[in-house]
């Protein structure tokens, strides 16, 4: 079942417009609304990064394991986190990409300053290659 939407009207200015539908071509949305509600969401996401409210985040990680310590630290961190602040490891993935290096997903619940408080603990340690945090709003109840 579709969720049910009430239409708006948005006034752009037409150099605006051409670029915002240029955009929508590129990604390859099927509608303006589309791209539209794409934008408030992240606008949203932003607001709640901003104010520090919950929020669910994914935390991708690429490491070479002899470096990491075998992952120790990089779970003993995770561990004490949950312990110590308000957020929650939900799950974690690993991936074994090659003989040296893994790939690491850890998706998290909590307050966003939680969050990437552990993101940048995570992301310091040496033998981290790269590493993004994308977080997302929890929609309302």
């Amino acid at each position: 079942m579709a969720e049910k939407v009430t239409r708006i009207g948005v006034s752009l200015e037409p150099e605006l417009l051409d670029a915002f539908d240029r955009q929508v071509d590129r990604v390859g949305y099927k509608s303006r609304s589309e791209a539209l509600r794409d934008l408030v969401r992240a606008s949203l996401v932003s607001e709640k990064r901003a104010s520090d409210e919950v929020v669910i985040g994914s935390l991708t990680v690429l490491y070479d394991h002899d470096e990491v310590h075998g992952a120790e630290d990089f779970v003993d961190i995770q561990h004490q986190a949950q312990h110590e602040s308000d957020l929650d490891v939900t799950a974690t993935l690993h991936i074994h990409v090659d003989h040296d290096h893994c790939l690491e997903v850890v998706i998290l619940q909590g307050r966003a300053g939680a969050i990437e408080a552990l993101a940048d603990k995570l992301l310091a340690l040496k033998g981290i290659k790269h590493g993004q945090l994308v977080l997302t709003a929890v929609p309302p109840a």
